[in-house]
């Protein structure tokens, strides 16, 4: 039901997305992309691009009076990194970073400069998922779904969140640089990359993504291809570094018996309910009322100011890789970009059942749902 497409490299002119499928109605205000486009530049550990950077995004199609009015929506991120490259002469990259997309995308491509595969596979690309997510997180909350990020560990050190509520961490991330609501965990996460710093290293962390107020039966069980949890584990795991999820705890289920993990349900005034929420709020590949719990694994950025061993393809023999701008932790980032991707998939399952052409007629559908 919903589409997008992005294009754009990362020393290129702008990322630019095209955003098909939104219905016509919703109100779009350019600070409402801003905000989010900032949350991802942000964070404690980013490097020097995200100083250079001022990411705003233009409009340039598919609204008039700031509505949408059922067209494909474009949006232009501009790069302003790019006038400090286009007049540069860079030789070609002949040393692959493992880590990174560099050598089986020369390998894939048949391409003979590392570079070219590094400027779209780029994280900087991320701008866009997160412009195109808030585009979504606007839609849902004409329907009271709301989509939130916070950081639940980094570099080993946990965040101890105790009986605090979703809204509550979600709340409290947003007042850390490091995006995490545990304020003794933030210090020494911030104390742990000053470390990898000096260290001339990287750090990667946990994060979790939380949607409430999603209505029973977004997604499917009849298609493997359509079950809500498989289209969320391929949208989170389709960001750089991020490596694994899990919806709710489910690796910590998979420890104990099953009459310990399962969600009891129970008599009340407006039909059954749950005390707990181990399966993340979704069961059978559809949402079942209750919060939905993403989980992320996000690995150390594999760019490093200390070397690591490769093979110059021009010559083949033994050399090491040459630092290249990077941030040191981009896991609070990596947060709102995730963040952004879960709201996407909530918006297109939301639209896969409820359908309308307009916002109006789904809040109408949704509304009668509930009631």
């Amino acid at each position: 039901m919903l589409r997008f497409l992005t294009a754009g490299e990362s020393h290129g002119p702008c990322l630019t997305a095209i955003v098909e499928g939104l219905p016509a109605g919703l109100v779009v205000r350019s600070e409402d992309i801003d905000l989010d486009l900032r949350r991802r530049q942000g964070g404690y550990g980013r490097g020097a691009r995200q100083q250079m950077e001022r990411d705003a995004v233009q409009v340039l199609g598919g609204l008039w009076g700031g509505r949408t009015i059922g067209a494909p929506v474009s949006l232009l991120i501009a790069n302003r990194d790019y006038e400090n490259w286009r007049e540069r002469e860079v030789p070609p990259w002949t040393k692959p970073r493992p880590g990174h997309a560099d050598l089986p995308g020369t390998q894939k491509y048949g391409l003979d400069d590392l570079r070219l595969v590094a400027e779209r596979a780029s994280a900087r690309g991320t701008a866009a998922f997160v412009a195109v997510g808030a585009l979504a997180k606007l839609l849902l909350a004409t329907v009271d779904i709301a989509v939130g990020s916070y950081v639940e560990a980094i570099g080993g050190i946990m965040a101890e969140l105790g009986d605090l509520s979703l809204d509550d961490r979600v709340a409290r991330a947003l007042e850390s640089d490091v995006s995490c609501p545990d304020p003794g965990a933030s210090e020494r996460m911030r104390r742990a990359i000053d470390r990898a710093r000096d260290g001339g290293d990287s750090l990667g962390g946990v994060i979790v993504v939380v949607a409430t107020g999603l209505p029973a039966g977004l997604g499917t069980y009849a298609h493997w291809d359509r079950r809500l949890d498989g289209r969320l584990a391929q949208a989170v795991m389709g960001i750089q570094a991020i490596k694994g999820v899990e919806i709710g705890p489910a690796f910590e289920n998979a420890e104990l018996p099953g009459s310990q993990v399962q969600d009891p349900l129970y008599p009340g005034e407006d039909g059954p309910v749950r005390r707990t929420n181990r399966a993340g709020g979704v069961e059978g590949g559809m949402t079942n009322g209750e919060p939905l719990l993403v989980r992320a694994a996000m690995k150390p950025i594999p760019t490093m100011l200390s070397p690591i061993p490769t093979v110059d393809l021009a010559t083949g023999g033994a050399t090491q890789t040459e630092y290249q701008r990077s941030d040191v932790c981009a896991v609070p980032a990596a947060s709102v970009v995730a963040e952004a991707m879960v709201a996407w998939v909530l918006a297109d399952a939301l639209m896969e059942r409820y359908g309308g052409d307009d916002a109006a007629t789904i809040q109408q559908r949704v509304r009668d749902d509930r009631t």
